[in-house]
Formats: structure tokens, C-alpha cells, sequence
């Protein structure tokens, strides 16, 4: 059945009676009737009723009014959709277009939102950075320049910490790669961002969005941040944690080598996989091994951010109950202390030291966790030495199946036994500083103490999902660490016991218990299906997508960055709130790698656990 309606009358009808609390959606909040009488211009009218329902047609209305046309012929079947099928849908047809970005004329404008907190949000014209070896990025913005608002800077050929210090209170969008046009001007390469206050391309994110993007055939898009990738390596020295001016210090987890052979699987090129593979060694050797920085003396990795003072992207306030004891004990307010210790006038060594720690947890990804606070950079993390020795795999496999067992690279020649030799003495270290027999888990470890944190965190499954688990490890870990940290909705990033007590003092951190993220589960997933635990695995899947299916019923189609996974809700109120959750109307982005979840889940549920979900089965009823 399909019914041709009035878009704005019929829009203004149901919002009249359906959304109660004026936030322009229908949610299970509002306490409205529940029912509205669609009418058909043929005269025919029919029942919709139910929140879920409702939500869809005013989401309908909204996709028909973007297209400017006054009357829309709606079928019954959308407005009746099956969730899991409308949002499997929406993230593919809909949100990843809705994410996309190109750094050129006509993709640049987009980018001038930086929202994170007042001091960065632009002015009309977007400071535009420029490597110092691009000259043909920097012809092409300067050019532009001249029909947009754009300043353009080129940035040194050697970019220090005290540089980036300089230009905090100039903040700007980092360029990446330009394609030459056969007729003159440039076309930008796209990425996707990973929504809402993240309006740039970030390291981690990119991988595991390119994991939804090619379950939904997308390899354009996950090529094309490989590539965006291979740039950054090659102007800026790493993979950025985000193409903003603010984050040229640091990086973020290493994920290149599953990016570039996951997408080389989809288009067998060898000539782009032989480029990527360069430039991936390349990250591996300058940017993880070396000694002194983010390699440490006893052969295991950490995260080590450069930078000077506190990162200009944190929100106002966010540091007052670090530095607060310091200015307390001198007498001062703690905003004063603050604008004091960042020009310089007010000197602080633990501060400084605070800061590297801070800075390396934003490296981490974590930022932020009391698994990491005041201590980062003096940690062997479980995860990241998990993801090298999977770039060690990687290279090994790629080396010995696609390029005959030998691989050149600046004159040295790289066989497969040389990265296998590589990750089994990385797999040995880590058994000997990170690996737990008695509690069987892997915790993070303290080079300076020279002992375990005990810390339990959805972390130390990571070696499961690198393959660097003994048979015997993953099923301890399993048997031990699965019971702790899973949760109605999924896995939580930690322990409630491992996070500790909250208070004014010591506040909730995003990135500790109760809340789940999108990569800590897909990660869990792939380990533990790597392993053969198949059924922890369906039940670990059903009950992520169980909870993101039943938000986006009751709340128009929500899809935020993060979870409450023990209420298994999206309003979680910890740091910034909830990016994904302020919309009107309909969101059209989703989040980026909360999208790629929801593929990567459905991709991996029976039919029949499918169905469960369609009927919103609480996950409690399916599994003891």
C-alpha cells in the first residue's frame, strides 16, 4: 500500500499531536495518543500507531521535504519497516553519505565546524594547513582562497611541539591528499568522519568504519582513507589522531596493516597493496619502534604523545580537579592558575608531567579512563602491543602470499620469517610483563613499578582478536575475564570494581564501566569467533545490536558514539555527554563506528536471532 500525501501539512499534524516535548522527534518520552490517522489524497486513511511507527513516518516526511517536492507517495512498507532492516538501511543508503568528507571546493565548507568547545569554533573563514613538501596543495588552496573564505598556512618543514603550541589559538583543518583533475584543479579524496564534534578524519574510527563501509560494498570510501592514511604518514610523520592543527603531535592506535589487507581483499590490486606496505613498514619502524620513545627498554610498546601544556580540544573545565590543588594552595582561582600555567607565567613539573600522561591517553584512544590517568606513559598496554604484533602478522602473511617471500624496501630486502621472528618475540614479552596465569588475564604493565596494574578492561581481549592468544590463554581469558565484564547490552569497557568510586573529586570518565564502545566489541566479537566461541560470541552480538535496536525504536532512530551497557541505554552523562543524540527530525549520520557495529553484528547473527531482534526479544530471555 502506498499513500500520496502532503508532505508539510501531514508533517505538521503529526508533530502537532505526537511530539509532546518539542524536541522535533517522537520518542517513547512523549505522551501523545500513539495513533495518527494517515490520510491518502485518493481519500483512503489508515491507523499508525506505535512510537516506532510514528518515528518512521516523520522520518519519511523529513527525506521527502529535503527533495523539495510538495507531495510524497510513502509506502506502507517503510513506514512498517523491520528495525534491524531500516537501520541496516539507513546506515547504508543514508549515514555514511551523510559522514563523508573531501578536503576541496566543494567539499571544504563542511569542515569549518569544529565544535568541540568555544575557543575552537571557527569564525567564517577556515584556516586551511598546508605540509611543507605539498606545493600542489598549496597552489590549489591558495587559489581557492580567492572565491572562499580560507586562510591558508603552510606549515614548517620540521614541526616541533613549541610550533604547535603557537598556533593553539589559531586552530585549523589539516590538509590530505588531492587527486589532480585532467583539466586542471583538484578533487579532494573523501573520508568519513565520525560525526557530530568529530567533523575530521581519525585514525582508529577510520578502520573500523572501512569495516562497515565494505560490508556495504563501500571499498571506495574504505581505499580512500587508506590512502588519506599513506598521506599523513608521508607529510605529517604518522597517522594523525585527527587532521586538526591541535593534534599534530599525536597518533592513534595502529591499525593501518588490517586496513589496507582488508581492502586489498575487495580489490586485489597489488600495486596499491606494494605502495600501502611501504608506507605501513615505514609507520612501524618511525613511529612505534623507536627506542626511547614509544618503544621502551624491555621491547614492548606505549603510548607516548608529544605536545606542551594541556590539549586546546579538552572542554572548559575539564582539568579543574587536577590543577585545583594547585591553585588552592597558592591562593589563586583555578581558572587564573589555569591562563597561568598555559602562557607560561605559572611553572608546574607535576603539571607537565600530568600532561604527557593526559596527551598519551588521547594517543590511546582512551581518553578517557582511569585504567590510563597520570600514568599512561609509563604503561605497556596490553592493547597496543596486540595491534604491533598483528602488523608483524601482517606483514609476514602479505610478504610470504603476495610478493613471493621478499619484499624491498630501501635497499633492504624483508622476508616472511623476518616479521614472524618479530611477533614471536613481541608474543614472548608479552607473556612474560602482560600475561596474568593465576587470574588468567592480561593487564597492562609499569615499566617504571615494574608491575601488573590488575586493571580489568575490555582491553585484554584484544590479543584474541590479534591471534597472539594461546588456545589455553583465550579460554582463560574467556572463562575469567567474560563473566566480569559482560553486561546487558554488551561488554563494558571495565569493571565497576577496576574504575573505583566516582565523586565530585573524582568524576566519571567516558571510557570506563558502565559504558561500552563499538570497537571493544567488534574486536571481542572477530578474537572470540577467531577461537571458535561462537555461542559467547552470538550472544555477545545480539545483545550490542538488542540495545542499539531498541534505542533507535524508542528514540527516532537514534545511533550515538557510546552506550550505558549495564541499562543498556544511549544517555550516558560523563565528559561531553553523547555525540549522536542531538538531531532534529532524523539523525542522517548515525556515528561513525557504531554504524559499522550494527553491519559488522548483522553480518555475523543467525537469521533466527534476527527474527528475535525484530521483535525486540530482550536478550535475558535468550540466554542464561
Amino acid at each position: 500500500m502506498v499513500f500520496k500525501i502532503h508532505i508539510r501539512d501531514t508533517l505538521k499534524q503529526l508533530l502537532a499531536q505526537e511530539d509532546t516535548d518539542g524536541d522535533t522527534k517522537i520518542t517513547v518520552e512523549d505522551q501523545g495518543p500513539k495513533c495518527f490517522l494517515l490520510k491518502n489524497k485518493s481519500g483512503n486513511s489508515i491507523e499508525i500507531k506505535g512510537t516506532y511507527h510514528l518515528s518512521n513516518l516523520l522520518q519519511e516526511l523529513v527525506l521527502a521535504m529535503d527533495t523539495g517536492e510538495e507531495i510524497v507517495e510513502i509506502p506502507l512498507s517503510k513506514i512498517e519497516e523491520l528495525p534491524t532492516h531500516r537501520i541496516s538501511r539507513m546506515i547504508r543508503d543514508y549515514y555514511w553519505n551523510g559522514l563523508t568528507r573531501s578536503m576541496d571546493e566543494l567539499g571544504i565548507e563542511a569542515l569549518l565546524k569544529d565544535t568541540k568547545n568555544e575557543s575552537l569554533e571557527a569564525t567564517s573563514i577556515l584556516r586551511v594547513y598546508v605540509p611543507y613538501k605539498d606545493g600542489f596543495a598549496l597552489n590549489y588552496y591558495q587559489n581557492l582562497q580567492k572565491r572562499q573564505p580560507l586562510e591558508v598556512i603552510q606549515l614548517p618543514e620540521t614541526i616541533t611541539p613549541q610550533y604547535v603550541k603557537s598556533i593553539n589559538n589559531q586552530p585549523g583543518i589539516l590538509s590530505l591528499k588531492l587527486l589532480e583533475k585532467d583539466h586542471g584543479g583538484a578533487c579532494g579524496v573523501p573520508f568519513v568522519v565520525p560525526g557530530g564534534r568529530f567533523n575530521e578524519m581519525y585514525g582508529w574510527d577510520s578502520y573500523f568504519e572501512s569495516i562497515g563501509l565494505l560490508l556495504d560494498d563501500r571499498v571506495d570510501l574504505a581505499r580512500a582513507m587508506a590512502d588519506n592514511f599513506q598521506y599523513e604518514i608521508e607529510h605529517y610523520g604518522k597517522i594523525l589522531n585527527a587532521n586538526r592543527s591541535y593534534y599534530l603531535t599525536r597518533t592513534q592506535p595502529p591499525f593501518y596493516s588490517s586496513l589496507i589487507a582488508e581492502v586489498y581483499e575487495k580489490n586485489q590490486d597489488k600495486h596499491w597493496l606494494e605502495s600501502h606496505l611501504k608506507t605501513c613498514i615505514k609507520e612501524y619502524e618511525t613511529v612505534w619502534m623507536v627506542l626511547g620513545k614509544r618503544l621502551v627498554d624491555n621491547g614492548l610498546n606505549r603510548y607516548l604523545a608529544e605536545g606542551i601544556g594541556q590539549p586546546p580540544e579538552a572542554e572548559a573545565g575539564h582539568f579543574h580537579h587536577e590543577i585545583g590543588p594547585y591553585a588552592r594552595a597558592t591562593g589563586i582561582g583555578v581558572s587564573d592558575y589555569e591562563k597561568g600555567y598555559q602562557n607560561g607565567t605559572i611553572q608546574n613539573p607535576q603539571l607537565d608531567d600530568y600532561f604527557v600522561h593526559d596527551r598519551s591517553v588521547r594517543e590511546s584512544g582512551h581518553d578517557t579512563s582511569y585504567r590510563l590517568e597520570g600514568i599512561c606513559a609509563d604503561l605497556n598496554v596490553v592493547e597496543l602491543n596486540a595491534f604491533l604484533y598483528k602488523y608483524e602478522m601482517d606483514f609476514s602473511e602479505l610478504i610470504q602470499t603476495q610478493f613471493d617471500d621478499c619484499f624491498s624496501l630501501n635497499g633492504k630486502d624483508y622476508t616472511s620469517a623476518y616479521w614472524q621472528e618479530k611477533a614471536q618475540k613481541r608474543k614472548a614479552l608479552v607473556n612474560t610483563f602482560l600475561w596474568n596465569e593465576a587470574q588468567g588475564m592480561y593487564f597492562d604493565y609499569n615499566f617504571k613499578k615494574r608491575e601488573q596494574t590488575h586493571f580489568v578492561s575490555a582491553t585484554l581481549f584484544t590479543p584474541l582478536w590479534a591471534g597472539m592468544a594461546s588456545k589455553e590463554q583465550a579460554e582463560k581469558v574467556v572463562e575469567k575475564a567474560l563473566p566480569l565484564l559482560m553486561e546487558k547490552g554488551g561488554v563494558a569497557s571495565c569493571t565497576m570494581e577496576s574504575r573505583g568510586a566516582i565523586s565530585k573529586e573524582r568524576p566519571q570518565k567516558q571510557w570506563d564501566y558502565p559504558n561500552g564502545w563499538a570497537p571493544h566489541q567488534m574486536m571481542i566479537w572477530r578474537g572470540l569467533k577467531h577461537y571458535g566461541y561462537e555461542k559467547e560470541m552470538e550472544e555477545l552480538v545480539y545483545r550490542w545490536l538488542f540495545m542499539i535496536t531498541k534505542n533507535a525504536v524508542d528514540y527516532n532512530g537514534t545511533i550515538p558514539e557510546k552506550y550505558d551497557v549495564v541499562s543498556a541505554t544511549h544517555k550516558v552523562f560523563a565528559e561531553y555527554g553523547n555525540v549522536g543524540t542531538e538531531f532534529q527530525y532524523i539523525t542522517k549520520e548515525g556515528f561513525g563506528w557504531m554504524n559499522a557495529s550494527f553491519q559488522y553484528g548483522m553480518s555475523l547473527l543467525r537469521n533466527d536471532l534476527i527474527q528475535k531482534l525484530n521483535t525486540l526479544t530482550p536478550p535475558e530471555s535468550l540466554f542464561q
